[in-house]
């Protein structure tokens, strides 16, 4: 198999099961810092095993990238807390889209933090998104579910560019892989006291603990092994235009195994986000890498 060829179905089999998390977090009668924390600490477990056998020794970073690790690991702890928590209160097309926004954040973030080059271009792209998002509205009040899901995805895609930049930054001359797995630690010490503290026993029965297994250790650092894999053998555009798949998998997984069909608003909205999103990754690559 051709390197490129190899290269792209990774990094689509990773996007694929980077769609399963809002399923399983609306299957799951748990709450999202216990399935955030769940996930995170079995994460770092099966990242931990990762690197022992690639016989990559994590090495801590130096005190100005320890700051930055701290605060990635706080950013990745509310981040999948807040997305658990969007699609539990909406959908999960509702969750994801407006996850989904993250790319728009970051473009806005990246001059401000790293100094590169702002395009006015993205202004209107900009606006092409958040015009997707109001059109998924229904009615702009806090007891609608549909706006409490937006808002929630949408700090969970402000969390997330703030990551990505993060990650930018610690990135040269760091392992992919040692990052996830100091962040994926980091979270899991964050979230802990509000993990211990939530009521009442965790409800694993064999079906529930099995999805556990599978969120933290195929969709999370399964998949992030995998697409890093695959990073080595495509170009970061490319990879960027399939990581835009994301929502569109978890909308079809949630259309499979949840009976959710989303609505003209959520699909009208969805299209022009996700158009949003294409032409922005297409013109920045690498912003979901």
């Amino acid at each position: 198999m051709r390197p490129r060829t190899q290269g792209v179905l990774l990094v689509n089999l990773a996007v694929l099961f980077f769609g399963f998390p809002g399923v399983i977090g609306k299957v799951l009668p748990l709450s999202p810092v216990q399935l955030t924390w769940l996930r995170v600490f079995l994460a770092s477990l099966a990242l931990l095993v990762v690197l022992l056998i690639q016989k990559v020794k994590p090495q801590v970073p130096g005190h100005g990238p320890r700051l930055l690790l701290l605060a990635a690991g706080f950013l990745l702890a509310f981040h999948w807390t807040a997305f658990f928590r969007a699609v539990q209160v909406s959908t999960v097309a509702v969750g994801l889209l407006s996850y989904s926004t993250f790319p728009v954040f970051t473009v806005f973030l990246e001059p401000w933090l790293l100094r590169t080059k702002f395009r006015r271009s993205y202004l209107y792209f900009a606006v092409l998104c958040f015009l997707g998002v109001g059109l998924m509205v229904p009615e702009f009040s806090l007891s609608n579910r549909i706006f409490q899901g937006v808002v929630w995805g949408i700090l969970s895609g402000l969390s997330f560019a703030l990551l990505a930049i993060i990650n930018r930054m610690l990135s040269p001359g760091h392992s992919s892989l040692v990052l996830a797995f100091y962040q994926d630690s980091l979270a899991m010490i964050f979230l802990l006291p509000l993990f211990l503290s939530q009521p009442g026993p965790l409800p694993l029965g064999t079906v529930n603990a099995g999805l556990i297994l599978f969120l933290g250790l195929v969709c999370t650092a399964g998949a992030h092994t995998i697409f890093i894999r695959g990073l080595r053998f495509i170009e970061a555009r490319l990879s960027s235009l399939i990581s835009s798949l994301e929502p569109v998998y978890g909308i079809i997984f949630g259309y499979l195994f949840l009976g959710e069909l989303p609505g003209f608003r959520t699909v009208a909205g969805g299209l022009l986000i996700l158009a949003s999103v294409v032409i922005i990754s297409w013109k920045s690559p690498g912003l979901g890498s």
